[in-house]
């Protein structure tokens, strides 16, 4: 059987690709691969490439790798400040030292936690090498959000080829505060009149305070020096301080110190009042044994001055005020100082017309400077003076009556021998 169709030199399928295009030579078609290897070997280099980036940090691990990891320690921890007050912001330093001498370790990620102590800077996520014995700090910055006690806050290392470091240190969160003392101050106080306070500042925390200020202040006083720089207290140490105050009212005293533990700021207060009144310890020169004379219309007036206080008398003078007029020899006199129970002897000269009474000012200098007065009425009469100047008129007067008395009784005695 015959048929009509006349036989095609294609195939069926019309796909004429190179794979599937008649060659020319007649030799048969060839193969081609270059498309399919493109695909294949890109989700390939994918695949071994995702394969790298998520390959775990243990992959690296190695005995030689644990070994030198094991090597490697914290070697100091310091956290600044030492002490924290709550709500104190600080640091701490982790120091990480390779013992390894010939080895190097490589870091990527070290971290702090706690949940008292509160990290507030990031962590560190780099990788770092650290070589053989050799040494590197790690800093936090940390805040104490928790209540006053002792914790543990923990400091994490990882290692690249080994396993990782966890280390816990303790810290403390005490609201301890420095304590004020009055070492010294006066009784009481006098208006217009200087005088000392000492003051001791003590710091019964465990961690050292810096920049120690003492500030004083109140209305109505002068304070000499108002601020007073002490520097660094050491714990378990203390630091004493004087400034003087000169009230001219009652008021209160505003005693305030300020102080840092690491960058925070802190401080302490004290009032003290400030009340008037007799110094039972200062000195009290006393004016005793007067005697009044009077020569030509010229009073001298002695006497004797004691210290009965019990602080020393400086530069102790005596003069006499109106109505009297000082008059030299002594218009003034100087006596010195006197101390605790001493005494000195004076004698001023003055004129005093028609007075009846002389009033004698005794002044002084107490140990800051102050100076203080006193006064003592001597009376003088017009009397006295009368007498003093009679009895010099009659000492001739009695010179002769002594004479004459003397020649008659010679002349007596020489007419009894005669008879």
């Amino acid at each position: 059987m015959f048929s009509n169709t006349k036989p095609s030199s294609l195939a069926a399928n019309r796909d004429l690709t190179v794979k599937n295009r008649p060659a020319l030579s007649g030799a048969g078609n060839a193969t081609s691969t270059c498309f399919a290897i493109s695909w294949s070997g890109i989700f390939l280099l994918l695949i071994v490439t995702m394969g790298i980036l998520v390959l775990p940090a243990n992959a690296y691990t190695t005995p030689e790798g644990i070994l030198s990891s094991q090597k490697v320690y914290v070697s100091g921890v310091t956290y600044d400040p030492g002490v924290f007050f709550v709500g104190d912001t600080g640091t701490v330093t982790f120091a990480v030292t390779n013992s390894n001498s010939d080895q190097s370790v490589v870091v990527n990620h070290a971290t702090f936690s706690d949940a008292g102590i509160d990290l507030i800077s990031g962590t560190y996520d780099a990788s770092a090498n650290l070589g053989p014995l050799q040494t590197r700090s790690f800093v936090f910055s940390v805040a104490a959000t928790a209540p006053e006690g002792t914790y543990y806050p923990t400091f994490s290392l990882n290692f690249r080829d080994g396993d990782s470091l966890w280390y816990r240190s303790m810290v403390k969160i005490d609201n301890t505060p420095l304590v004020l003392t009055i070492l010294d101050k006066p009784d009481t106080f006098t208006e217009g009149r200087k005088k000392s306070i000492n003051l001791q500042i003590s710091n019964p925390r465990d961690n050292e305070v810096q920049n120690v200020i003492l500030d004083a202040s109140g209305a109505g006083a002068t304070v000499s020096p108002a601020k007073i720089f002490i520097g660094d207290i050491a714990s378990g140490a203390n630091k004493s301080a004087t400034f003087a105050v000169t009230p001219d009212q009652l008021a209160t005293l505003l005693i305030t110190v300020n102080y840092y533990n690491g960058d925070n700021l802190h401080k302490v207060t004290m009032e003290l009042p400030i009340e008037f009144g007799t110094d039972k310890k200062q000195a009290s020169p006393v004016i005793s044994n007067v005697l009044v004379k009077s020569e030509a219309g010229t009073y001298h007036i002695t006497g004797d001055v004691t210290n009965a206080g019990l602080e020393t008398a400086n530069a102790v003078t005596v003069t006499s005020t109106a109505p009297a007029v000082p008059a030299d020899p002594y218009r003034s006199y100087i006596v010195g100082a006197l101390k605790p129970d001493d005494f000195g002897s004076f004698e001023v000269t003055f004129t005093a017309a028609n007075a009846t009474s002389v009033p004698l000012q005794l002044s002084f200098k107490d140990s800051d400077g102050n100076v203080v007065t006193s006064r003592l009425d001597v009376a003088v009469t017009i009397a006295d003076a009368a007498q003093n100047q009679v009895l010099p008129n009659l000492l001739p007067v009695m010179v002769i009556v002594i004479v004459l008395a003397l020649a008659g009784g010679y002349l007596y005695i020489r007419r009894r021998k005669n008879q």
